[in-house]
């Protein structure tokens, strides 16, 4: 018999490991208050996930290509692999690009990869931000990570601007001395800030330079802290799930982090990656090689930027070009109401949370999500957001539609310049039309079920359709959404007859609250006494 003692025996090396971290970090106790943290399983949860999986992707391959990259305007002759190309003068920036191109293994893929990976991580943003303001995310207790979503947006917006602008290629050049033209146009300072940004008349010798540090260094670094910020602040307050039986908001059902969610996270990570290295490996995105490179007195035929700038571009050039000369000076109007234009057309959305908070007064925390339809004044400045987006975005690309649909570019520019104006007005009414016939079909849906299109004879000859009780799920469904009722001005003369004068603001808050939720703006949820009265067949066939 043994007389070994079991309880000496040394733990594995593994164990040891971790309970020398643990001792030190509290790694048990971390993991033990967060590796179990349930998360909702829906499909539109999933958009953020490729925000993220994208900017995992643009920091990896943007590792690999500043091994090759040189930042720098200095003129060179080029002689690498690229014949058509060799021997003529261009910056180092757009020679080391050409070699990460065709001499660097797997140079091309890689930048292509990085490419793309900024184009869908931007689209990824837009979506997954509709995502949440169409859905009510945003509300209390999100605000701030709203906010923090917004931030990420326009970051990642000007790091893909200044990263296209690298290469030092004609099209990156146009671009650059798009934006110079801009800040010129800004009255008494503009000046000095471009020959801040480009270090003497444009294009200096050290705005490559300059937009290598700001694109690898100052904009990824405040980026990474706003992601980080950004998923601490989706852990704390919880996810948000959508209405259904059994979820409140004081719970949430779904799937624990492990191993569930990690090991579909993980899958769907590889998913992503490999969906942008396909497209990076058919789809050819700029092609430098065939621009050449930057010279100021050349301009490429059919210059645009990247999909996410076309606003701002499409502003500048719907706008007239008009100026005003004041004492000895120029205000070029026609680039300078679009610059300001821009943060305001782009920050409308930012701010919407803010203004709803404002007009209902719910201070309440909210972690059930809306149906879009049930807030049709929120879903239908959303889709006139969108719109008036679109809008700018045919503005800067007027030059290619014309081109392609044959079609004249004045026609182009006034359809822009009305549009901006219109579109969005148009959007918005009928967007709210559609939300409130849908909010009809559901209230109808609650009250006589769903129609099964099955025809029936009644013994008295009439005919009738048959109706199918919903399940007590799909009623929760339609029916769990709160709906505010409109703010009113209260009374004016106080109970010992003395006037209260209301303020402009609180006016305006009850103006927009009724805009919002009056008659006429939302349908009433059934009552359960007209849910009983019909199932008792008053009425019900």
């Amino acid at each position: 018999m043994s007389t070994a003692d079991n309880s000496k025996r040394k733990a594995p090396a593994g164990e040891r490991v971790a309970d020398y971290f643990d001792g030190r970090l509290g790694i048990y106790s971390l993991a033990k208050a967060n590796m179990r943290k349930i998360f909702p399983d829906h499909w539109s949860f999933m958009l953020g996930e490729i925000c993220l999986y994208s900017f995992i992707i643009i920091i990896l391959t943007g590792v690999y290509l500043t091994l090759f990259f040189h930042p720098s305007m200095n003129e060179v002759h080029y002689h690498g692999s690229y014949v058509p190309m060799q021997g003529v003068l261009m910056s180092e920036a757009f020679a080391s690009t050409l070699d990460i191109s065709f001499d660097v293994r797997g140079g091309l893929l890689i930048r292509q990869i990085h490419h793309w990976a900024a184009l869908i991580f931007v689209a990824g943003m837009v979506v997954h931000m509709m995502r949440v303001f169409f859905t009510g995310a945003f509300r209390k207790p999100r605000e701030i990570n709203w906010i923090f979503g917004f931030l990420l947006l326009v970051l990642g917006m000007f790091t893909g601007f200044t990263g296209y602008s690298l290469p030092d290629d004609l099209l990156s050049g146009t671009g650059v001395r798009f934006m110079q033209g801009a800040i010129l146009s800004v009255p008494v300072v503009g000046t000095y800030l471009s020959f801040f940004l480009f270090g003497g008349e444009f294009p200096g010798g050290d705005f490559v330079a300059r937009f290598y540090s700001i694109h690898i260094l100052l904009l990824p670094g405040i980026m990474m802290g706003l992601l980080v910020a950004h998923l601490i602040l989706v852990f704390y307050h919880k996810h948000t799930q959508f209405a259904g039986p059994g979820r409140t908001n004081n719970n949430v059902v779904g799937m624990p982090l492990l191993p569930v969610y990690m090991a579909k996270a993980g899958g769907f990570f590889f998913l992503v990656f490999g969906v942008i290295a396909a497209i990076a490996a058919i789809a050819t995105i700029n092609p430098i090689w065939a621009l050449g490179p930057y010279r100021p007195d050349h301009v490429s035929t059919g210059a645009q930027p990247d999909w996410y700038m076309g606003m701002p571009e499409g502003l500048i050039r719907a706008m007239p070009g008009w100026e005003i000369n004041l004492w000895g000076h120029t205000l070029v109007l026609g680039v300078f109401i679009p610059l300001v234009l821009f943060p305001l057309v782009l920050g409308a959305i930012a701010v919407w949370p803010f203004i709803e908070a404002w007009v209902t007064g719910d201070k309440r925390e909210h972690h059930i999500l809306d149906r879009p339809r049930n807030a049709p004044t929120r879903t239908a400045f959303g889709v006139a957001w969108i719109a008036e987006y679109m809008v700018l975005l045919i503005g800067g690309g007027n030059d290619m539609f014309a081109q392609y649909f044959h079609l004249s570019i004045n026609a182009i520019t006034w359809f822009v310049r009305i549009g901006f104006f219109a579109v969005p007005v148009i959007a918005f009414i009928v967007t709210k039309r559609i939300c409130m016939g849908l909010q009809r079909r559901d209230h109808d849906k609650v009250l006589h079920g769903r129609e099964t299109g099955i025809i029936k004879r009644l013994p008295h000859g009439e005919f009738i359709e048959v109706h199918e009780p919903l399940t007590q799920a799909r009623l929760h469904t339609l029916t769990a959404h709160d709906q505010y009722k409109p703010a009113e001005l209260g009374p004016l003369v106080d109970e010992n007859g003395v006037e209260r004068k209301a303020g402009r603001m609180e006016k305006l808050r009850v103006k927009l609250s009724k805009g919002f939720y009056a008659e006429g703006n939302q349908i009433t949820k059934p009552t359960v006494d007209e849910y009983k009265e019909i199932q008792a067949g008053h009425g019900h066939h």
